[in-house]
């Protein structure tokens, strides 16, 4: 892609709209997936990283004015500049909390979403993490009331720790214009200590605060529990100069400040190394085409219900996977079989050999591309629909090998034929000389190659 796209528009009146062309792009693509998106408040440098990270200055629009640029939520696909054969896809999300907008479960929406598409999140804020920037991220304690792990047919519907984190995406928290000392107590930390030290539950001092304390907890509760894989970058303001600011897509790095063009390739170095192929189910590698149908499936499901249920998405997925696993196995056996098989074959071994070369070839794209089987009910449609495709190819070989028969019967057979027809056989000595030649009509017949499974004739 030589430029981002609109992969979901946030309409007007609140709903997210999938953009067809731009899952199009997606679906063309077969590699594994390496998902990295970005959410933060507006104006907090998200479009100036994601641009970064796809190696070019300019792509995501930059807002250098108060209004937030970014509307729903943008898509670039890259080559993975260090993972050969797999694809990068930076997804960069409108900016959360403009006051424009006026709806803040519009701004959960979109966060969820993220987290849902990326299997590497990064979160911008600004300054410090501290409580105003815990407090713009409230939102994170209300994913249990959006997202469920489990279907909503399952009795025990409650999830627990462990199946979140398994299929949330790792989070890097960047806090940008960070001007402070990385001390504790007097002591040098490192930027993830700073950040899992803001994580700590607080303690209540007063009674009067329990209440504001105990919210305060359950968001860093949930960070902890939904993101068990964390890290941290702490960013020098770029520039002291309003001007270089607001051209930051234009200026060049000599004009910005080196610790932090220094601190933005540490950034680029760590995603393209720890951020990981983006997997459903944390089993199956996502490729275009299932990214595809989660953009869609995760989209619906944020817009027209207060829940998404990722086991049903999951299984709907798979289902689909697995279809199409079963008919790609299946036509890859035919076409094989067509492209390799020389009918008839010489003996009824040979064929059976093919068939089963071509057989298990299909088997192992079946199983390269299925997943969810566990009551192997694709894996017993493939095995019947190849048994119904070999059934098909030894009629073609036998009736290529009774064809060949006739043909070369035919061949053997026109100086009898003619003797026939002009009565030498009806001479004295004529049966003699019928049984010579037929003899050798046979053993000219026998000695001829590839017959198939029709035959050999006996002796006259």
């Amino acid at each position: 892609m030589e430029a981002p796209v609109c992969l979901i528009e946030n309409l007007q009146d609140g709903r997210f709209k999938v953009n067809d062309e731009a899952v199009d792009i997606l679906s063309k693509i077969n590699q594994p997936l390496v998902v990295v998106a970005t959410v933060g408040m507006y104006r907090t440098g998200k479009s100036y990283m994601m641009n970064k990270l796809a190696g070019f200055q300019k792509g995501f629009e930059l807002g250098a004015a108060v209004q937030a640029k970014t509307k729903g939520i943008w898509m670039w696909c890259v080559p993975h500049p260090t993972m050969k054969d797999h694809a990068l896809v930076l997804l960069d999300t409108e900016g959360l909390g403009d006051v424009q907008k006026g709806d803040k479960k519009n701004d959960i929406k979109i966060f969820c979403l993220s987290v849902l598409l990326s299997s590497m999140l990064v979160y911008n804020s600004r300054g410090t993490i501290d409580e105003d920037a815990l407090e713009k991220l409230r939102f994170v304690g209300e994913l249990a009331e959006l997202i469920k792990v489990k279907s909503k047919d399952d009795e025990d519907n409650e999830d627990n720790e462990g199946q979140f984190s398994r299929h949330f995406p790792a989070l890097i928290w960047m806090v940008r214009d960070f001007t402070l000392m990385l001390e504790l107590d007097g002591k040098e930390i490192t930027e993830d200590e700073y950040l899992e030290n803001a994580l700590l539950p607080q303690k209540c001092e007063r009674t009067e605060e329990t209440s504001k304390i105990q919210e305060r907890n359950r968001c860093r509760d949930a960070i902890r529990m939904y993101f068990d894989s964390r890290k941290c970058f702490v960013l020098d303001p770029p520039s002291g100069d309003k001007k270089v600011l607001q051209r930051m897509d234009e200026v060049p790095e000599e004009k910005l400040s080196p610790y932090f063009v220094d601190q933005c390739q540490k950034f680029q170095e760590y995603i393209y190394k720890n951020a990981k192929v983006k997997h459903i189910d944390d089993i199956k590698p996502v490729s275009g085409e299932i990214l595809r149908q989660l953009v869609y499936k995760y989209t619906e499901a944020t817009t027209s219900s207060s829940v998404v249920y990722m086991e049903d998405v999951v299984m709907s997925i798979s289902k689909m996977e697995n279809e199409v696993a079963v008919q790609e196995a299946t036509e890859h056996y035919e076409k094989m079989m067509k492209e390799r098989g020389r009918f008839p074959t010489e003996t009824l071994e040979e064929f059976m050999e093919l068939s089963a070369q071509c057989e298990e070839e299909a088997l192992q794209k079946f199983m390269n591309k299925s997943f969810r089987d566990s009551e192997l009910l694709f894996h017993k449609q493939f095995m019947r629909n190849i048994e119904e495709k070999k059934k098909k190819f030894s009629r073609m070989n036998e009736t290529a090998s009774l064809k060949y028969c006739k043909q070369l019967i035919k061949k053997h057979s026109r100086d009898l034929e003619d003797a026939l027809q002009h009565k030498l056989y009806s001479k004295p000595g004529g049966y003699q000389k019928f049984q010579e030649d037929m003899a050798l009509i046979v053993k000219g017949y026998n000695s001829e190659p590839r017959k198939g499974v029709e035959i050999q004739c006996g002796s006259y």
